[in-house]
């Protein structure tokens, strides 16, 4: 198991490295300055040299990198703000901010909005999958598989403002989606969120759903269930110790990439509620051309990513005995 999670984690710093060298040289071939943007109407040629020395930006592309790189491991000294303590991911260009902290600030919105839509749609959607398979061919099975079908087909900016219009503005049953710290006020925190919450589980149940069904029908179907069932097990026994724990290895899989993906930032989730997370400030990077907070933002979500990749790659030994980690 620790040599399996060494050469992961070697492998996840590669995998990190190439996406920041890549998302550094393609925010270059953008042909937007971020010096002159700062610089304002009266700029001087003097006036933006100064500034492109003290962003940093006064370097070939390759230098920059690396100076970016190394600040990211062992501090780094800006002309324009001073010593950045490791890790330090740079200085906003928009508004000269320290890029770790402004994330850091931004990330417990989007942690919120991952774990609680994560903890809605895997139970609903692996219940729903559950009653779908063990009643399979009747109604509840119908019914559960139309249902999935049509919210799979169901996007999130048209769910979300359709929520918005009639749930909160016309009949006023939800609270106007907002971000209120959990040790503040929980009582805020969850009615704040508990709209974009709904809105995401009605998207991706679906796919728990039809994805649990399928696999579950696969497993009570498969040869050593049979033999469970010949040897006089109960039909919960057989269901949960056999058929169940051979159905969530795909489930586990799906589940660590969308959470994942989540907390990288739900882009257009947080957009549509006005939710100010990490998905909201990879935007607002972009439209601004601040690149310090797009790489910090752009390593983040990679980062989440392949971190629960590892999770889940790690929880197949105990899931499935047939997986050795080596």
């Amino acid at each position: 198991m620790s040599r399996f999670l060494i050469r992961r984690v070697l492998g996840a710093l590669v995998i990190l490295l190439i996406i920041s060298a890549i998302t550094f040289g393609l925010f270059y071939a953008i042909p937007r300055d971020p010096a002159m943007m700062s610089c304002g109407k009266n700029c001087t040629p003097d006036m933006l040299a100064q500034i492109r020395h003290n962003l940093g930006i006064d370097h070939p592309v390759p230098v920059q990198y690396w100076y970016w790189l190394k600040g990211v491991f062992v501090g780094r000294d800006y002309a324009g703000f001073g010593n950045c303590n490791a890790p330090c991911l740079g200085y906003s260009f928009a508004n000269r901010e320290p890029v770790l902290g402004t994330i850091m600030d931004r990330l417990p919105t989007t942690l919120s909005l991952a774990f609680g839509a994560a903890a809605v749609f895997l139970v609903f959607g692996v219940g729903a999958g559950m009653l779908a398979a063990v009643k399979q061919g009747k109604a509840l099975d119908k019914i559960a598989s139309s249902a999935s079908l049509f919210g799979s087909s169901l996007q999130i900016y048209f769910v979300g403002y359709i929520a918005m219009f009639f749930l909160v503005s016309k009949l006023g049953l939800f609270s106007q989606p907002s971000w209120t710290p959990l040790t503040e006020d929980p009582v805020a925190w969850f009615s704040g969120l508990l709209l974009p919450w709904l809105t995401l589980a009605i998207i991706f149940t679906a796919n728990y759903t039809r994805m649990t069904r399928s696999q579950l029908v696969e497993q009570l179907s498969e040869d050593y269930v049979r033999t469970a069932r010949a040897k006089g097990l109960s039909r919960a026994n057989v269901f949960f110790r056999f058929a169940w724990r051979g159905a969530m290895g795909p489930i586990v899989t799906v589940f660590g990439i969308d959470l994942g993906t989540l907390i990288g930032g739900a882009i257009i989730t947080e957009s549509v509620f006005s939710l100010q997370g990490i998905g909201r400030l990879a935007v607002d990077s972009v439209n601004k051309s601040d690149l310090p907070m797009l790489l910090g933002v752009t390593v983040l979500s990679a980062g989440a990513i392949v971190f629960f990749n590892i999770i889940v790659d790690a929880v197949y030994a105990f899931i499935d005995p047939r997986i050795r980690l080596a």
